[in-house]
């Protein structure tokens, strides 16, 4: 009995034992092959980008048209402030003094003589005039000069009752845009015009903007309950 087992055995050998496979150390992912789904999902509306559009080039304007006015408009803001005060400083206007009499009594020739008794206008002749200015109601004319000093004479008996540097047509000019060059004054002062009502109303839309923007989302939840 034990010679045949042996000799069973030694006729079948074991069979070879498959060692298993290693583990990976990471997960394998699978693709996904699930068919994607097709979206439901309405494109926004054109006024959608029409409204998108018009917000990112209002900012823009708004942005830069601000630091392009904003050396003109201080210039004239400032200037026009000063102007405002000209009657009350006489720093910028100096005060029209009252003659002694209303209706005038001298003459062109006598003005004219009158004001070149003032050193500080430097006036000799009509050329160095460059504006009379008669103040019926006050009886005095008062003559300027081309370098800015102002004399005022008595219109009824020729004395001079102020000498004055005027600055107030000095900052006029320095206002209008006038004093850089005529071009400039019609031309520049204009654009920065329509530049600063351009910024008025896109501020205004950027105001009127997140209400706007609140109204149409609240539309769209209205039209989504109803459905």
């Amino acid at each position: 009995m034990r010679g045949s087992l042996e000799s069973f055995s030694e006729g079948h050998h074991n069979p070879t034992v498959t060692p298993p496979l290693p583990i990976p150390a990471h997960p394998i992912t699978l693709p996904d092959r699930t068919p994607p789904r097709l979206s439901t999902a309405r494109p926004p509306p054109e006024s959608y980008f029409m409204r998108k559009i018009l917000s990112t080039w209002s900012r823009k304007l708004h942005r830069w048209g601000a630091v392009a006015v904003v050396i003109p408009a201080v210039i004239v803001f400032i200037t026009g402030a000063i102007l405002q005060l000209k009657k009350d400083w006489t720093w910028v206007q100096p005060a029209t003094i009252r003659g002694s009499g209303i209706e005038p009594t001298i003459s062109f020739d006598e003005i004219l003589a009158a004001a070149t008794t003032a050193e500080e206008a430097g006036i000799t002749t009509w050329e160095d005039v460059e504006l009379l200015d008669v103040r019926t109601d006050r009886g005095v004319v008062k003559v300027r000069g081309k370098n800015r000093w102002e004399v005022q004479v008595d219109t009824n008996t020729g004395e001079i009752l102020q000498v004055e540097f005027r600055r107030s047509d000095f900052i006029e000019a320095i206002h209008d845009g006038s004093f850089f060059s005529e071009n400039y004054g019609k031309y520049a002062f204009l654009v920065n015009g329509l530049v600063l009502t351009s910024l008025w109303l896109t501020g205004i839309y950027l105001w009127l903007l997140p209400y706007i923007m609140k109204r149409s989302r609240a539309k769209k939840a209205a039209a989504r309950a109803k459905t």
